[in-house]
């Protein structure tokens, strides 16, 4: 069992009830879809926490905070800037490198891991449509595609040659995902989901079942909000956020 994690955002609290959640389910491999900083208050914790996991076999993907945090912001809104900017002053060096150093993409067997599109990881397009979706799963190349940067569980599905539909998930049921179809599973936001619903959320992929499970995960987020506004950052990131 796979357990797929995007958008963290420096939400320590978030990221251990995930974590923990998704061991309990039985998922023995983690994979991280990138911006493990960016908006929250704990960018040093949760990068430790990651590295870990990669140490033990994880595998981790670069978002558009992380390059950020270690390259240029330009094109952010406002309050994304400011985020990144605080994240630079409390990281340490050795994190900055290690961010530095991620992939924008990865294809591992008959899956692609990519935090944006496989068609321009490096360009951070958001696949929120089937048409996005569509050029993403072509140039990546294989049966199943995941993904985050949109913040919303989404699932993407050949319905007929070349032409993708568009299917939202129902947290904790299993949807069949067989490799004769392709797939694009955008699998939510851990540390800042924006659906007005603060359960952290993640998906589990069964390869030898062909599954994916889209999943909601409870967590202390007052203590997390409690924290952005200690570091001073925008309290508008304490609920909803912003790209």
């Amino acid at each position: 069992m796979l357990a797929l994690f995007a958008d963290l955002h420096a939400n320590l609290e978030a990221l251990q009830a995930c974590l923990q959640h998704a061991h309990d389910r039985g998922a023995r491999r983690f994979a991280f879809l990138g911006d493990l900083v960016g908006y929250g208050a704990d960018p040093q914790a949760v990068v430790d926490l990651v590295r870990r996991c990669a140490g033990e076999g994880a595998l981790v993907i670069q978002g558009n905070h992380d390059a950020s945090v270690v390259g240029s912001s330009s094109g952010m809104g406002q309050v994304a800037q400011d985020g990144v900017l605080w994240t630079r002053e409390v990281l340490s060096a050795e994190a900055k490198e290690w961010l530095r150093s991620l992939p924008l993409i990865v294809r591992e067997g008959d899956a692609c891991f990519v935090h944006a599109s496989a068609a321009a990881p490096g360009e951070w397009e958001y696949v929120d449509n089937p048409g996005a979706a569509r050029k993403s799963a072509d140039a990546s190349g294989v049966p199943w595609t995941f993904s985050g940067h949109v913040h919303q569980q989404k699932l993407f599905f050949e319905a007929q040659p070349g032409k993708m539909s568009s299917f939202d998930p129902v947290a904790g049921s299993a949807v069949p995902v067989p490799a004769r179809r392709r797939w694009l599973a955008i699998v939510g936001s851990v540390g800042q989901p924006r659906e007005r619903n603060p359960a952290a959320a993640y998906a589990l992929f069964d390869r030898a079942r062909e599954s994916l499970t889209f999943v909601r995960v409870p967590y202390d987020h007052a203590l997390a909000a409690r924290k952005i506004r200690a570091a001073g950052l925008a309290d508008t990131l304490t609920w909803t956020g912003r790209r």
